[in-house]
């Protein structure tokens, strides 16, 4: 099951969902009970809840009707530098602390690197005309650092450079809207030998990188993401260590890891506003816990808000309200991390929009404890997908943009990544019918509009991902795409769930 107790007894939620760990037994579940479960959300729709009493009408002209979205909004697909450009001796490329972890024997599964990963650094035309062909109005990709920066800093690769701009002119010629994340992961390893993210120049680097590559692509990129979800590459990857770079920092180090992490968000927005062109947007894509109340009545729902605000009170919190929660603060005690003020003030910088990854919730009900919620157990016998960490629960994604909204205000929301990993098997005929991607993606998109019916300012919507791809500590074993690579020949054959994404993105709607 997914740990909601980090080593130090940290909250760590859903972080550990790529952590890859091989002792954990994947449970299979039948048909009968996957589709009693999704069924059951699914059947939840069309009845009155406490939660739908709640929540804001959305303006007149705006809802959309049915199973429908709004006109105009965003489909697209997300992706990661190193989990699928290969060519990492490349083009001036500097190493990462990825092709160090993944080199080291026993960190990733059967040995697996993102050396050749899917050759998107050479195939790249291709795969956008995949993506023009399903229709995707938008493409969210990561900048790898050390294309740019092969050290971290100094002077910068014009060879790196080069390959984004060509990556951003076909996707714009494709009709598909370039969305840049730029840090996805893979810190150049100089800069980990330096200390990584433990050194508070790191946040200084980082600054002056997402400016320089911010300003170097402005002219043609619209929105910009900081950093993709602070809490995994933190607590798995100095935490648990079971990620790049693999350390196991004491609960007091870690913390103050963390508000270099933080900080670095906050500096890089005011650096990539200062270092582009007027009408910029920036904001971050954060795998902000997706508190849920396990019934929909007032009291859960009370409680799913204010879990809102603290779970994810050394990320999106701090970023959002200017300050830690007491309650982290006091749980740390002598752990806490030393800050200023004027570090809180940076670390608040406002942003044009807020990007959330949500894979799967995190049930709260209402207690008489001091923080007045508590987090609902998993069961033994809970459905997941392929991915052990990755239980199925809908709901989560009108929860978490719907909560984002009411405790921050929040404007401008995307559903920065969302999709599923399944035992995808090529068929007598050669195709893949993932039914169970394909169940999943409907459900949660059937909840995604139950929240913008309701008056959820989400945007936009990227799958994860087109492609399967390097999955981390999991290697290639764990296929999240909705186009099965054959690794060894690099063919690409779109799945069922590509069929059904493409409907959906063709009539606006949940097919």
């Amino acid at each position: 099951m997914i740990r909601h107790d980090s080593y130090d007894s940290a909250k760590l939620t859903f972080a550990y969902r790529r952590e890859g760990k091989r002792s954990i037994v994947f449970k299979k579940i039948s048909r009968r009970m996957f589709a009693q479960t999704l069924g059951a959300s699914a059947a939840a729709l069309s009845l009155p809840s406490a939660a739908s009493a709640l929540a804001p009408s959305a303006p007149a002209g705006d809802a959309p009707n049915g199973r429908h979205f709004p006109e105009g909004f965003l489909w697209g697909s997300a992706t990661a530098s190193y989990q699928v450009e290969g060519a990492v001796h490349e083009g001036g490329r500097g190493a990462t602390v990825w092709d160090t972890f993944s080199h080291t024997p026993g960190k990733v599964h059967n040995g697996d690197t993102g050396d050749v990963a899917d050759d998107f650094y050479h195939r790249y035309k291709q795969d956008i005309q995949l993506m023009k062909e399903m229709g995707l109005k938008a493409c969210r990709f990561s900048v790898a650092w050390s294309r740019i920066f092969p050290t971290g800093t100094g002077s910068p690769n014009a060879a790196g450079v080069d390959f984004y701009n060509r990556l951003v002119d076909t996707l714009l010629a494709a009709g598909v809207q370039p969305y840049c994340t730029l840090y996805h992961w893979d810190l150049p390893q100089t800069l980990e030998d330096k200390g990584g993210w433990e050194n508070r120049d790191t946040a200084k680097a980082f600054a002056d990188y997402a400016a320089y590559t911010a300003g170097k692509l402005s002219d043609r990129v619209r929105h910009f993401m900081t950093m993709n979800e602070m809490r995994s590459f933190v607590e798995i990857g100095y935490g648990s260590g079971t990620h790049a770079p693999g350390k196991k920092l004491a609960p007091g180090p870690l913390a103050q890891l963390t508000h270099n992490v933080v900080l670095a968000h906050g500096m890089s927005v005011q650096s990539i506003r200062a270092s582009t062109k007027a009408g910029t947007r920036v904001g971050i894509a954060d795998n902000a816990t997706a508190t849920t109340p396990i019934i929909e009545n007032e009291e859960h729902i009370a409680a799913a808000r204010k879990a809102m605000r603290e779970e994810n009170a050394m990320f999106l919190s701090v970023i959002l309200d200017g300050k830690y929660s007491e309650h982290y603060l006091k749980r740390l005690g002598a752990d806490a991390p030393k800050f200023t003020a004027e570090e809180l003030k940076t670390i608040s910088s406002p942003m044009d929009f807020v990007g959330i990854n949500i894979y799967t919730p995190l049930f709260v009900r209402a207690d008489r404890s001091e923080k007045g919620y508590a987090v609902v157990p998993w069961t033994s016998t809970y459905p997941t997908m392929a991915s052990p960490w990755l239980k199925i629960g809908p709901e989560a994604l009108y929860w978490g943009p719907k909560l984002l909204a009411d405790v921050w205000g929040v404007k401008e929301i995307y559903i920065t990544e969302n999709g599923a990993s399944s035992a995808d098997v090529l068929a007598p005929d050669g195709e893949i019918y993932d039914t169970d991607r394909t169940m999943y993606l409907r459900n949660y998109l059937m909840h995604l509009q139950r929240g913008i019916t309701d008056g959820v300012p989400v945007k936009g919507y990227f799958l994860w991902s087109l492609l399967d791809n390097f999955e981390w500590a999991d290697g290639y074993e764990k296929r999240f795409g909705i186009t099965y690579v054959d690794f060894k020949t690099q063919k690409r054959t779109p799945k069922l769930s590509a069929k059904f994404y493409e409907e959906v993105i063709r009539q606006n709607r949940v097919v």
